[in-house]
Parts: structure tokens; C-alpha cells; sequence
């Protein structure tokens, strides 16, 4: 598909991609879905290392850097920093899409939601290619002044994501910059700007999550979820 293929290569191209096995980023993330569940600074300041190829990803430093949290699709842990496993969830069950979903509940909960979004905003657009994934291009969008072209994607049941069904927004630089899903019971657009490249990899280092109203103008707050990324490596 054409405006795949651009997205793909703005973003640093397949083959720079497929020559990659992991990642480490320096983040933060907060946010009022965060605070409103007495989690406000569990993940401010943390390092995520994870895999390119599969969905893995460890934070090290949270609940103010004491402990890790490690994120599979078969299990979530929490662990001190030497290693000792505090907590354990097995076969976590995704249930982000549900109103009054306990996704944020407790540290487990909170991991799982973390490891999936950061995975998935670190191998989107790439993922995208992956053969079980379905696009379809959709008409243009007009944001202000500018005409941001859209995907919807279908993800299949063994990739884990906020949602199965997304709605991907890109720029005129083929820089993905919006996209709309449901989460926990509303719908919701993922904002990403302030892209740089990392290693030949072009990331978005700023996200944000708010609520969209059904003529999908975003609604300004609360803020659901911030993320701000200082650094990443790809290696």
C-alpha cells in the first residue's frame, strides 16, 4: 500500500528496522488516569528496554526507583532491582476497550497497560506490515490547515494493543501524528509530535491521550495520558 510504504520509510525505512532487535528508552509517563489511581509517580523518570521483534519490554526505576516491572503477553512481574520477583500476573487478560476496566488498579495492572502502549508506540509504523495485520487507507482528514492522510488497522488476537481496531493519522511528512481508538468504555485520540531520529529511527518523544467528542474534535482535558521520551537508543 502506498501510504504505508511512505510512512514506513519516514520513519527510517524496513530494512534499518529488520536490522534492529531492541530498544532502551529514557521516559516519563503520567497523566489524570495515572493519578486518579493513586499511581501519579510510579512512572516518572524510567528506563524501558524492550524487543523489536516480540512483545517484551522491562521498566526499570518505578514507584520512584525501587522496583521493575517486567511486560510479556504470558506474564507481568514486579521485581526489586536485584532481581527478586515481588508479584506475578500470569495470562493477563487485555480488557482496556470495557468501562470501569480495573486496568490501573494496582502495579501489575499498571505494567501491563505501560508495556503495551510503550511497545506498540515504538514498533508502529513497522508493525503495521506484520502479515496478520489489516489496513485499509480511509479518506483524508483535514487538520487546520494541513490534510493527514488515514489507516485503519485490525490487529489480530495474539498482537496485545490499547485496542484491536486503531484509526492512524499521518502528516504531510508521512509522520504519524494522531490516532483514535476506543479505551476503557470512551474514545479516545493519541496526539504524537516533536519527532526525532534516533539511530535512523524517527520516534514521536511526545504523546498524549484525551477524550475526542463523537465529531472527533478532541476534547482539551483532562489529559489522560502524557508520555515525553528523552532519549532512546536502537540497537
Amino acid at each position: 500500500m502506498a501510504l504505508l510504504d511512505d510512512v514506513i520509510d519516514a520513519s527510517g525505512g524496513m530494512t534499518r528496522w529488520n536490522n534492529l532487535s531492541r530498544f532502551t528508552l529514557h521516559l516519563s509517563i503520567g497523566g489524570t488516569l495515572f493519578a486518579n489511581a493513586g499511581h501519579a509517580r510510579e512512572f516518572k523518570d524510567v528506563t524501558a528496554e524492550g524487543s523489536t521483534r516480540i512483545q517484551s519490554l522491562r521498566f526499570t526505576g518505578i514507584t520512584g526507583g525501587e522496583r521493575s516491572g517486567s511486560f510479556q503477553p504470558d506474564a507481568i512481574t514486579i521485581e526489586k532491582l536485584d532481581g527478586e520477583v515481588l508479584q506475578t500476573w500470569s495470562n493477563p487478560v487485555p480488557a482496556f476497550a470495557e468501562a470501569g476496566s480495573p486496568a490501573l488498579a494496582d502495579e501489575l495492572h499498571l505494567v501491563f497497560f505501560c508495556g503495551v502502549a510503550i511497545w506498540n508506540y515504538l514498533t508502529i509504523p513497522f508493525l503495521l506490515a506484520h502479515p496478520d495485520v489489516v489496513i485499509e487507507e480511509l479518506s483524508p482528514w483535514q487538520q487546520s490547515t494541513e490534510t493527514w492522510r488515514r489507516l485503519r488497522a485490525q490487529f489480530p488476537p495474539h498482537l496485545i494493543t490499547l485496542a484491536s481496531e486503531q484509526i492512524l493519522y499521518f502528516d504531510q511528512s508521512a509522520l504519524q501524528r494522531r490516532a483514535d481508538h476506543a479505551l476503557f468504555g470512551m474514545k479516545v485520540a493519541h496526539a504524537s509530535w516533536a519527532h526525532d531520529n534516533f539511530g535512523g529511527i524517527v520516534v514521536p518523544t511526545l504523546r498524549r491521550i484525551q477524550a475526542v467528542q463523537p465529531d472527533g474534535s478532541v476534547i482539551a482535558k483532562p489529559v489522560l495520558m502524557d508520555v515525553e521520551i528523552f532519549d532512546a537508543v536502537f540497537e
